[in-house]
């Protein structure tokens, strides 16, 4: 695992909350982070959405990198992770605007979402002594506790008084999870036990 790999997997959680925090903060206007959206903080017209914009594509371009760099995940899964990022840079340049949606802006948004949701379950390695986040008892739980908060921010969509705090539950939890696989690498990366195993293995052919 590649030191600026691990770099970008600590970075993009960083960005997303000290972007979404930051951004708020600032507001002239009290901002309610947890009835308004991050996308609100970047619209058109907003004071101060250059920075939840820089945040945005530092996130998406941190996932890109961290799929390059994740070397011991499944293929399928480390192509699924850079789209997901660059569905998040295209989300950050084509903000909404402040009276209306942008089609792209959604477009990608949904598919952001879906990818950085199913990425862990195509990354997943079964063999034995694999990074514990790349397992598929991991992957699956993962998998099926970010469906829950994705349903959970779909039904605010439609009049919930806390779609702020969902859309920030759901993001964190995707930006959090690529940190997770790459200390669980790292972890694997130095134990004895995997060592011994992966000689054996090895012997074995």
């Amino acid at each position: 695992m590649p030191w600026w790999g691990v770099a970008s997997s600590v970075l993009a959680p960083v960005l997303l909350i000290g972007g979404w925090t930051a951004g708020a903060a600032l507001q002239p206007l009290p901002f309610n982070s947890v009835t308004r959206s991050i996308s609100a903080l970047g619209a058109q017209g907003m004071p101060y959405r250059w920075l939840i914009t820089i945040a945005l594509l530092g996130v998406g371009a941190c996932h890109v990198v961290t799929g390059l760099a994740l070397r011991p995940a499944a293929e399928a899964g480390r192509i699924m992770l850079i789209f997901g990022g660059v569905s998040g840079m295209v989300i950050a340049a084509n903000p909404q605007h402040i009276h209306s949606g942008n089609p792209v802006h959604e477009i990608f948004s949904v598919s952001g979402v879906v990818l950085m949701m199913l990425w862990p379950v195509a990354a997943m390695r079964a063999y034995p002594g694999a990074p514990a986040a790349l397992r598929p008892q991991a992957a699956w739980t993962y998998g099926l506790f970010t469906l829950v908060l994705l349903f959970w921010f779909t039904a605010e969509l439609f009049g919930g008084d806390q779609l702020g705090l969902a859309e920030r539950a759901i993001t964190a939890d995707q930006s959090l999870w690529p940190l997770v696989v790459v200390l669980s690498v790292l972890m694997t990366q130095r134990s004895p036990v995997t060592l011994a195993e992966r000689a054996a293995a090895l012997r074995s052919r």
